[in-house]
């Protein structure tokens, strides 16, 4: 039955091309390296993507016309892209022999020996330390964020990641820290509401790279990555349930409720978010992936319009509807 389902999943995915609706396969790491340089690759650049979690604060606080506020969010996401890639080369630094167990991840420059594990750790160091001095310099707040994630990020690679749940909790966190992260830089209260709807859909998106990962490498997941050995595809499948529920429903909730100075129009926007979590749904349950969000996200023409849509609308209900 598993093998069956395995088989449904790859020819799905095979069929990526044959139209709009369908997100094309990502390229490989090795192909990436073949036209850039290998320290490139081992940046992660693609992952930045996820530190643009601190423009929400900029947005939803009105500060988007401030040219100074902008400045500091937009320094403040340089300050996490820094630190997200010093914490990539001492977590592939150390997860080079399990990475080398995975078909994809083999082909990270570390794991691959492009780049050797103490060149990787020296560069990281470097990264960390011009971040740590950006933070510092934008606010004592900031750089205690910055800390916290950085805290996390190790606590992370060396221990919590070895545990079922634990280690879904802790990339969640993560994304919390980056939204927080944005309003503290900005000195303004972000909604607990938007905190609440990060944390929902940061599980969401962790969860569902667990399932990929364990469909992908089948009885040997344990073997590269030991919280794995806790987990069934049919237990992720419940949970990745749960949280996109909760996640719409939460975003809705947020949507209808009183803010001073932000109009009610911001319902409008619900369907953008219902659908953006339905085709999530369907990439990672029909299609078989989930395994790189950000390729997802990237690569997926849908998924990125849908994304694309909410912000403009949620823009244009912020600062120019009526209210």
């Amino acid at each position: 039955m598993q093998a069956r389902d395995d088989e449904r999943h790859g020819q799905v995915a095979a069929n990526v091309g044959e139209g709009p609706a369908l997100i094309a396969p990502a390229p490989s790491a090795r192909s990436r390296s073949g036209r850039l340089h290998p320290w490139l690759v081992a940046l992660r650049p693609r992952q930045w993507s996820k530190n643009a979690l601190v423009f929400v604060g900029l947005v939803f606080s009105l500060n988007l016309d401030r040219p100074e506020q902008v400045a500091r969010a937009v320094l403040a996401f340089v300050v996490l892209c820094l630190l997200a890639s010093s914490a990539y080369l001492i977590n592939d630094a150390l997860d080079a022999p399990r990475d080398r167990l995975h078909p994809q991840k083999a082909r990270r420059p570390i794991a691959a020996g492009l780049i050797s594990p103490a060149a990787a750790v020296r560069a990281a160091v470097g990264l960390l330390l011009v971040g740590l001095v950006l933070a510092a310099l934008l606010s004592p707040a900031f750089l205690a964020v910055a800390l916290g994630y950085l805290a996390l990020t190790a606590a992370y690679s060396l221990w919590l990641k070895r545990y079922p749940l634990i280690d879904v909790f802790a990339i969640a966190a993560g994304f919390v820290l980056r939204a927080a992260a944005g309003a503290v830089v900005l000195s303004v209260t972000i909604s607990p509401w938007l905190l609440l709807c990060t944390l929902l859909g940061a599980l969401l998106i962790a969860l569902a790279k667990r399932r990929h990962e364990l469909a992908t490498l089948g009885p040997d997941a344990g073997e590269h990555r030991p919280s794995l050995a806790g987990f069934t595809v049919a237990f992720l499948d419940e949970l990745i349930l749960i949280m996109a529920a909760a996640s719409i429903m939460t975003y809705s909730l947020y949507t209808f409720s009183e803010r001073p100075g932000q109009p009610a129009l911001l319902m409008l926007t619900v369907p953008l978010v219902i659908y953006g979590v339905f085709r999530y749904l369907y990439l990672v349950r029909v299609a078989g992936l989930g395994g790189s969000p950000e390729d997802l996200l990237l690569g997926d023409p849908p998924l990125r319009g849908a994304v694309v849509l909410w912000g403009l609308l949620s823009v244009a209900i912020l600062y120019f509807a009526p209210r």
